[in-house]
C-alpha cells in the first residue's frame, strides 16, 4: 500500500463547505473527510508535519493540533520513528440505539461469530425481580454469549430475559443467531435504558477477552421494555482498546 504523499494534499480543502471555521478545524475535517470515505486507507502513513506545513502554507501549530486531535479522536496513529498512520477503525455502536452486533460487525467489513457459554432456565432471584420488575421466582432464562470480530473477542453478553414474553429463549441456537435477532422478533423494543461505566475487568472476564488485567472496559447495563413489560436486561463488556461509543445530539 502506497503512502499518502505531498501531492494528495493540493485539493484538500475542496470538498469542504465554505464555512468559517479556525484553519485548524478545516484540516481536521478535510482529513477525517478523506479517512472516512476510504480514499485514504487504513495504515496509510500520510505526510509529516513538515510536509503538510509546506504543501498547505500553514503554520506548524496548526498542523501540530489538528494531527493531534485526530489522533486523541482514533483517526490517525503515530508510531515513534515511523510517522503518522490512518488507524484501525474501533468496533463502536450508537450510545442511544440498540443494533444487532452482528449487523455493525458486518457493517464494517468484517466476519461476526459467536459462542455460547451459558443457556438456562431458572427463577428470578430478587435482585434479578427487582430488574425484570417481576415477582421472586418468576421464570426466566439466564444467558452469556461471547461475541468475535474476524477472531477477535469484542463483547462478552451476558443476560436476563422474562421467560413469559420470550418462552423459546433456551431452544435458539445463539451460535447461529444473536438473542437481539429472537427477542426481536417476539417482543419488539419500545423503550430502552442504559447505563454505561468504565471498569477494570475481573480474572474470568480478562480469559475471555484475551486481554490484560490491567486493561479498562467499557461495561453498559441495558433493560429494554416491549410496551409496559420489561423483556430484558444485559450488561455488555467491551475491552476498552476495541470498543468505542458514538451519540448524535440534536437540539
Amino acid at each position: 500500500m502506497s503512502d499518502v504523499t505531498i501531492h494528495n494534499l493540493a485539493n484538500l480543502f475542496d470538498d469542504l463547505p465554505d464555512a468559517p471555521l479556525p484553519i485548524y478545524a478545516k484540516l481536521k475535517q478535510a482529513i477525517s473527510l478523506k479517512i472516512s470515505s476510504g480514499e485514504w486507507q487504513t495504515n496509510q502513513r500520510i505526510p509529516s508535519e513538515s510536509e503538510v506545513v509546506k504543501a498547505l502554507g500553514v503554520s506548524r501549530m496548526t498542523v501540530n493540533r489538528a494531527l493531534r486531535e485526530l489522533t486523541a479522536e482514533g483517526f490517525l496513529v503515530r508510531h515513534q520513528g515511523l510517522g503518522t498512520f490512518v488507524a484501525e477503525k474501533k468496533a463502536h455502536s450508537a450510545l442511544f440505539e440498540v443494533h444487532n452486533i452482528a449487523e455493525e460487525v458486518a457493517a464494517r467489513g468484517h466476519k461476526h461469530r459467536s459462542e455460547l457459554l451459558v443457556l438456562e432456565s431458572t427463577k428470578a432471584s430478587m435482585e434479578e425481580a427487582m430488574t425484570l420488575g417481576v415477582r421472586t421466582n418468576h421464570g426466566i432464562f439466564r444467558s452469556v454469549v461471547l461475541h468475535f470480530e474476524n477472531d477477535l473477542p469484542i463483547q462478552i453478553e451476558e443476560r436476563i430475559v422474562n421467560a413469559t414474553l420470550a418462552p423459546d429463549y433456551d431452544k435458539q441456537d445463539f451460535a447461529k443467531h444473536t438473542p437481539y435477532e429472537y427477542l426481536m422478533s417476539v417482543a419488539p423494543m419500545t423503550e430502552g435504558e442504559h447505563l454505561v461505566e468504565a471498569i477494570l475487568p475481573n480474572a474470568v472476564e480478562c480469559e475471555r477477552l484475551q486481554i490484560q488485567a490491567s486493561e479498562p472496559c467499557l461495561q453498559i447495563k441495558r433493560r429494554t421494555w416491549a410496551g409496559d413489560d420489561i423483556v430484558t436486561a444485559a450488561r455488555l463488556l467491551h475491552p476498552g482498546s476495541r470498543f468505542q461509543l458514538f451519540g448524535h445530539f440534536g437540539r
